[in-house]
């Protein structure tokens, strides 16, 4: 039996054209992009020109994209530069951020260069927008605001363009971790009163190990990773030629075929999610999955019993992937600490689906058959 892939929040398969479009990078094209003859020049080349189209994409200029390793150094750059830079004393963020942004910013506590505080949640699992402003107009000290743009475990989003306004209106650093949203979602960054952004090209059917680092052109900050002078001195280290040609062109395909990919990923979540209630009487979601949400993900919860406490072990011998919240941390299962924030009941099993244009109501039956049986 074909294995049946339901955790594109963690991974994404590789495109085709964009291994096609790395393979050059992989073979003939071996330059190290600081050397001046022609080897160099083309591996140069082909990062500038990738710059620009990421940065076309994303309505940003392209000294303003730095291409990173991923998400978590993009998040962890951005946050150190916030506090030892730009003069942030008081960072406010949630409880349900990726751990790329809350081992940060507790390590920062722990360290006393920062004081912490966490916005309240609203009942669905949205950010308390009121919360954060008042948390904003009573602060003594210069603020870096930390929030997710889509939550990676729950899907829900954030209106970055309000929790931008209130950031502005107090002075405010404004960081979002949109990992799950870039190559997702249109971004207007020149319309867009936001700092830092990040991106991981793995999330959208790009290689691993390749991430973006926007910083608005009005903030100037120190690099991270010492050493060469690469990416404008922002990142020493030889730059991943073919994991940022394949980012580019992943973002690229990516755009292309939006509006297509993300009304048939939609469909696909919410035929489930359909079939779910159909099926099974006590489940319950996560977060807000017909309103404000990632059209990607869907968190379900599952009454605990004795079959469904195996839940994810009897999928995976059914050859069903799926993730117990979130995928970062496998290995380590101590429970996920965004389902504890939101939904704190000890009875439940809660299994994360998240979906792809490669997927199949053929899939999602499947799926729903086997459940069936397991539980």
């Amino acid at each position: 039996m074909k294995r049946i892939y339901l955790d594109n929040a963690a991974t994404t398969a590789l495109d085709p054209l964009v291994l096609e479009a790395m393979m050059p990078y992989l073979t003939s094209h071996f330059g190290n992009p600081s050397s001046i003859y022609s080897y160099g020049r083309e591996s140069r080349m082909a990062i500038e020109n990738a710059r620009k189209s990421v940065a076309k994409i994303l309505g940003a200029h392209p000294a303003e994209i730095f291409f990173t390793s991923g998400g978590t150094e993009s998040s962890n750059t951005a946050i150190l530069a916030a506090v030892r830079d730009l003069g942030c004393k008081h960072i406010i963020t949630s409880q349900i951020e990726h751990h790329a942004t809350l081992h940060t910013v507790e390590y920062l506590q722990d360290c006393g260069e920062v004081s912490l505080s966490y916005v309240k949640l609203l009942s669905d699992g949205h950010i308390d927008l009121d919360d954060l402003e008042k948390r904003l107009s009573e602060s003594k000290e210069k603020c870096l605001v930390t929030l997710l743009h889509a939550n990676n475990e729950i899907g829900n989003i954030l209106d970055i363009h309000a929790v931008g306004d209130l950031c502005e209106k107090y002075n405010a650093i404004f960081h979002s971790d949109t990992v799950q949203t870039v190559g997702h979602f249109p971004f207007d960054l020149r319309n867009t009163l936001i700092h830092f952004i990040t991106g991981a090209g793995h999330k959208f059917h790009g290689p691993k190990g390749i991430g973006i680092l926007y910083v608005n052109e009005n903030v100037k900050i120190k690099p991270f990773i010492h050493g060469g002078a690469q990416e404008r001195n922002l990142r020493a280290g030889t730059e991943n030629v073919y994991g940022i040609v394949g980012f580019a062109k992943a973002l690229e395909i990516a755009t292309i075929n939006f509006e297509k990919d993300s009304a048939y990923i939609r469909s696909i979540k919410l035929y489930m999610l359909e079939q779910l209630k159909q099926h099974f009487k006590q489940i319950s979601f996560n977060g807000d999955p017909l309103g404000k949400s990632l059209y990607t993900v869907l968190s379900v919860n599952f009454p605990k019993s004795e079959k469904s406490e195996m839940l994810l072990f009897n999928l995976d011998i059914n050859n069903i992937c799926a993730s117990g919240g979130s995928a970062c941390t496998s290995g380590a299962d101590t429970g996920s600490h965004v389902i504890r924030s939101i939904n704190n009941n000890a009875d439940q099993v809660t299994v994360r689906f998240s979906f792809c244009k490669h997927n199949t109501k053929e899939e999602i039956d499947i799926v729903i058959e086997k459940l069936k049986e397991i539980i």
